[in-house]
């Protein structure tokens, strides 16, 4: 094993999950460079990896019940048709009441962004009748595909409607709430110069962020965006003084550290 993975998170079991799942983060590198989310959203949620009834509840989802959970890294969720590609979620996690798909970023919004484009499968009408703000975010970036800088709502909206897919057509998840769960890093410094993450980017992401979130409000999928910051005080506050160290842990490693936290 590498130092790759915090202390309590079952890193070979993630190694095979990743190898075993599209992106080939880890052979390729890509894992280990100290700009990864994809590191950054193993090791904060695959420590409850086998352990997911230990999983605090996920801020702002308050109407969820947290009982019966299943959690899994790197989860395929599918659309209605067989061929093409499908979104991979960075989590899933399954409760009683929601089927929760995560999506975790950490500096990729304060890079530049290319273009977001769609096939044509995307405009079949098999998305009911109560996605209309994701359907008109989908719209619009086929019109303006830079429409929005810092937020990436090609493949948010990509995850919604895999979620929606799932909970329409898979029976055992019929009766619960598919949530889109954006988690996000809000980092002061770029690792490999040292230059400092530029505030207006930060402030563009928020704004990018809100604006997402109203278009959506009242679809099927529900959007809710939240800071890692916000999570990891949340697991701070635990009885279990395991999921405590390892709050501090991931803020340690991964500098998720504002003065705020």
């Amino acid at each position: 094993m590498t130092d790759r993975f915090l202390p309590g998170v079952p890193g070979e079991e993630i190694e095979r999950i990743f190898n075993a799942a599209p992106g080939n983060e880890i052979v390729s590198g890509k894992f280990d460079s100290l700009e990864s989310s994809a590191a950054l959203a193993a090791n904060a949620f695959g420590f409850f990896l086998n352990r997911e009834r230990d999983l605090p509840p996920l801020p702002k989802c308050d109407r969820v019940d947290w009982t019966g959970l299943s959690l899994s890294l790197e989860q395929e969720v599918r659309f209605p048709w067989r061929g093409g590609r499908h979104p991979v979620l960075d989590v899933l996690v399954i409760a009683r009441s929601a089927f929760i798909g995560i999506e975790s970023k950490r500096f990729e919004p304060f890079r530049g962004k290319t273009s977001s484009t769609f096939s044509d499968a995307y405009w079949r009408p098999v998305w009911g009748s109560r996605m209309k703000g994701y359907e008109r975010i989908r719209d619009q970036l086929r019109e303006d595909g830079q429409l929005y800088a810092c937020l990436d709502t090609a493949q948010l909206v990509k995850h919604a409607l895999a979620l929606r897919t799932a909970v329409t057509r898979i029976p055992e998840y019929a009766s619960l709430t598919p949530i889109l769960f954006y988690v996000y890093a809000e980092p002061e410094f770029w690792p490999k110069n040292g230059k400092p993450v530029k505030e207006k980017d930060k402030i563009m992401h928020q704004a990018e962020i809100e604006r997402f979130a109203n278009e959506v409000a009242r679809d099927e999928v529900q959007f809710i965006a939240c800071p890692y910051t916000d999570v990891l005080r949340s697991w701070k506050e635990s009885k279990d003084s395991r999921i405590r160290e390892h709050a501090e842990a991931v803020i340690e490693r991964f500098a998720v550290r504002p003065s705020h936290i």
